[in-house]
């Protein structure tokens, strides 16, 4: 059976499963689109949470973006563990406690506020909105590569899958189908990882063989190393970035995790409170599957195509453009050309492909003496890495049909999670919280469905022309997250003294800074025809973009407890409210009595 067959029954037989579920869970209900009817089990829970949260950034593109930087890109890991800890201990069971729907919902009740409800549904869909751009992105290249067409037309396929599920189960549908995709994604993901560590370690263990030695008996990292710094790149292992950046950016993402609606949604799906916090357990459990092996995954991809580049090592010549036309080893480099985020070019007509920074110093007299005209590997972009690992290692057909269904798994269980943040927070926020208070239920529930629809075309347009790789544009919707949205749930559930007034200028305020932070410097809507992320002289010192997020959010806690102090105090049966949701009497018990 060809290759692309096995892609197709792979990814059909995924997609009919999860078209089925919706089916048979569909939601009758606004409870049960909005909330899975609060029935949901902590392990099934902590399942779907998982899906929800490893996006295609998690599966597609983080693996990729450790692998051509190394130890800095490891920011992400932490970020983005460290977030959900943050998340699972300090907001998720008062938040369902608290016992609503949506968590503009909880903004405007706490700050007994319609306009900071209004405020927190802007917020929730600028963040969301950038957030599922890279979803869509990641469905397109996932769709491209392995229905072997441009990823447009991937992008507009995977769209209609998500609307397929996504509109007619809810939340309900949604979640038993990301349990689904999670054991689809987790499998698809350890299985190649399992094979490449016991090819070039002996060690079945990823996360082990990292640290492991290959067949030469040298360490796999100190064999890596050498062989970046060869080809003119920074070691691989050793920090070459500055260290108050990288610390604000895996403070941005953690905070930026811990006010994310589409995650902090799941935990109102639980009957009970206690059950909330056990659903938090068992997602950081199902999520550590996946981030213990991303470190190992990148590493052994860069060593992979850095040896395939230069097969005959670095003091040897480059890979010959008659063997990547002729060599199966190769064939996946064709494959994936056809796409369009590979591609290379002979530009001094020797015959070979050269792979080299060609920015670097030292290489550049080397490169003037073998006539070499420029790293002729021109594109690579770095989100289709884990995609194309298993055919870069030479793995089994099925595995690579399994990675297709994985990759697209985890891209659409985050982007079905995301539209349902953004239809409730239209539809239950917007349209029943603010427009039309009288609506019938039938109609908040077909409201919902359609604003998801109009939300779908607006991500397909978006993720048309993304800002960056998949994993960067939702560092950018994280940075969006944490300075608007997780301070005011913070100083919400936390300190009874931030008032409605003080909650609404700050949300405004992290979120206006953030903005023009990111907007100003890198022009991505005033630079016509490019998607290429920059941070290229940031506006404070070394500050980049997607870093800023907890700057804004700093911003966000001292404008909403400066205005506080400036303004009326808070109504004393919002601080009862306060101190009734933080007090854990009662916790095995809802809110709402459900």
């Amino acid at each position: 059976m060809d290759q692309f067959t096995l892609n197709l029954l792979f990814v059909g037989a995924s997609f009919a499963l999860y078209i089925g579920i919706a089916i048979w869970a569909r939601a009758g209900s606004t409870s049960e689109f909005y909330a899975a009817g609060r029935g949901v089990h902590p392990v099934t829970n902590g399942m779907a949470t998982a899906a929800d949260w490893m996006s295609a950034a998690s599966f597609i593109s983080m693996a990729g973006l450790i692998a051509f930087t190394g130890y800095d890109n490891s920011s992400f890991l932490m970020g983005w563990t460290g977030g959900y800890v943050l998340l699972a201990l300090l907001l998720a069971p008062y938040l369902r406690k608290f016992g609503k729907f949506t968590v503009s919902e909880f903004i405007g009740d706490r700050f007994y506020s319609s306009t900071a409800r209004m405020v927190a549904v802007i917020c929730l869909l600028v963040a969301s909105i950038t957030y599922v751009i890279g979803q869509m992105q990641g469905v397109g290249i996932a769709f491209g590569r392995f229905l072997e067409i441009d990823a447009f037309w991937g992008l507009l396929i995977g769209s209609c899958v998500v609307f397929a599920y996504a509109v007619f189960g809810g939340m309900k549908g949604v979640t038993y189908t990301q349990v689904a995709q999670y054991c689809v994604l987790i499998t698809a993901y350890t299985i190649p990882a399992v094979f490449i560590s016991l090819q070039l370690t002996g060690n079945p263990i990823p996360a082990l063989g990292l640290f492991g030695s290959t067949e030469s008996g040298e360490p796999l990292l100190v064999k890596l190393n050498q062989i970046v710094t060869d080809l003119g790149f920074a070691e691989y292992t050793a920090a070459h970035g500055s260290t108050i950046n990288m610390v604000l950016f895996t403070l941005s993402l953690m905070i930026g995790t811990a006010g994310l609606p589409h995650v902090i949604m799941r935990f109102f799906t639980v009957p009970r409170v206690s059950d909330a916090r056990w659903s938090a357990g068992w997602t950081l459990v199902f999520i550590a599957l996946l981030y213990l092996t991303a470190p190992a995954v990148g590493a052994m991809a860069r060593l992979n195509i850095s040896e395939l580049m230069w097969p005959n090592g670095t003091s040897g010549e480059a890979v010959s453009v008659e063997q990547i036309e002729t060599d199966p080893e190769y064939a996946w480099m064709a494959t994936w050309q056809k796409t369009g985020l590979l591609g290379w070019e002979d530009k001094n007509g020797d015959g070979k492909i050269q792979y080299y920074n060609d920015q670097n110093a030292d290489l550049q007299a080397k490169a003037a003496e073998n006539g070499w005209e420029g790293n002729e590997l021109t594109n690579f972009n770095r989100d289709i890495l884990v995609l194309a690992n298993p055919e870069i290692a030479s793995l089994p057909g099925w595995v690579i049909g399994l990675v297709a269904a994985g990759g697209l798994a985890a891209a659409l269980s985050t982007a079905a999670g995301l539209l349902l943040a953004i239809s409730s927070a239209v539809s239950h926020d917007l349209l029943k919280g603010q427009l039309t208070p009288n609506m019938s239920e039938k109609s908040e529930l077909l409201a919902a469905r359609v604003s998801m629809a109009a939300a779908i075309v607006v991500a397909v347009l978006l993720g048309l022309n993304p800002p960056g790789f998949a994993a960067q544009t939702v560092a950018l919707a994280f940075g969006l997250a944490a300075a608007s949205i997780f301070p005011a749930l913070m100083m919400g559930i936390f300190s009874t003294r931030i008032n409605n007034v003080g909650a609404v200028a700050g949300m405004l305020a992290g979120l206006v800074v953030t903005l023009l932070y990111i907007f100003l410097h890198k022009g991505w809507f005033f630079i016509p025809d490019t998607n290429t992320f920059t941070d290229a002289d940031p506006l404070l010192g070394p500050i980049k973009s997607t870093s800023f997020g907890a700057i804004g959010a700093a911003v966000n806690f001292a404008v909403a407890y400066v205005v506080s102090g400036m303004t009326k105090e808070t109504p004393q049966e919002i601080k009862d409210l306060v101190e009734s949701v933080r007090i854990p009497r009662g916790a095995g018990v809802a809110a709402d009595g459900h």
